[in-house]
């Protein structure tokens, strides 16, 4: 057995370390062009000239939950690819869009420019109530994250393309459902796939449905945000401010006005990284059901993107 890793940007020891130990006798090594034919594939952002060299590939997994860098390559129809099922990440999505919520909720930023200003003073006390929180995206990392922003007590809507039916959260579906869910959500958390249906999403349409006061949240792909509606948005006094851990182009650009707007908090896509050693657990686990003829959870449907 041979396997490729062929990541863009991540550091290959601790993948090629737990890979060569859980799978004993295979060939294990970095990508470049013209390597030998491999049986299985680790990826991040492929080149096209990787997938032209690979034909005999038998699967190719993702070392991610979005596989919007795989979409525009020409894939050979019959090869499956498989994306990673949390492996540690739904946990820290859900830690982070907590704080996240909790931070704006309370007011925690205004308490700290008092107290770097030398101000002793109280802030009202707001009602949750008047904070839902709307989670688009209800996959396994949506999910997690609607689960827990329950546990705050917060009134949570759910959207997502098909139904999805999650204790304590007010589920939305389809198109048709849009625009109400905008209509009930002050907080708005992203977590969709990016495909052309959910580029640009959050765009001054969508902004403007929100409730008074709203607060955006993304967390999984920049495509999904029109950075200048945003910007005119919170300018406007609409949109209270943004938490954005995703770019359209990452790093973000220098000169770019996410950088130095007030109201908007930034983080080097870092809200759920990606585990190596529980995702090449996860990865070894399939790899063995594969070599067995049976049946392996996390397909990716190229039609749809994810």
């Amino acid at each position: 057995m041979r396997v490729t890793f062929c990541c863009e940007d991540t550091r290959p020891d601790a993948w090629l370390q737990g890979l060569r130990a859980a799978l004993p006798g295979a060939e294990v090594d970095i990508w470049s062009p013209g390597a030998p034919q491999a049986d299985y594939a680790l990826v991040w952002a492929p080149p096209q000239r990787f997938i032209d060299e690979q034909p005999g590939l038998k699967a190719v997994f993702n070392i991610g939950a979005g596989v919007d860098a795989l979409l525009p390559l020409r894939l050979p129809p019959d090869l499956p690819v498989y994306r990673l099922e949390d492996a540690g990440m739904a946990v820290q999505m859900a830690e982070y869009v907590s704080q996240a919520v909790i931070r704006f909720f309370r007011g925690l930023d205004g308490y700290e420019a008092d107290m770097a200003a030398g101000l002793w003073q109280h802030r009202p006390n707001p009602r949750r109530a008047d904070y839902p929180v709307g989670v688009m995206g209800l996959g396994r990392m949506g999910e997690r994250v609607a689960r827990a922003l329950t546990v705050f007590d917060f009134p949570v809507n759910g959207w997502s393309r098909t139904p999805h039916a999650i204790d304590g959260v007010r589920g939305f579906c389809g198109p048709q459902d849009f625009d109400a869910f905008l209509r009930a959500t002050r907080i708005l958390v992203n977590l969709l796939p990016l495909t052309p249906e959910t580029d640009s999403i959050i765009d001054a349409r969508s902004l403007a449905l929100l409730q008074p006061g709203a607060y955006v949240i993304n967390v999984a792909r920049g495509g999904h945000v029109a950075d200048e509606d945003l910007i005119a948005a919170i300018d406007g006094g609409h949109v209270t401010g943004a938490l954005l851990d995703v770019f359209r182009t990452e790093p973000l650009p220098d000169g770019h006005a996410f950088w130095r707007h007030p109201r908007i908090t930034l983080t080097p896509h870092t809200s759920a990284r990606t585990l190596a050693r529980d995702s090449v657990e996860q990865i070894v686990g399939k790899v063995a059901a594969l070599s067995r003829g049976e049946a392996v959870s996390g397909r990716v449907d190229l039609q749809c993107g994810y």
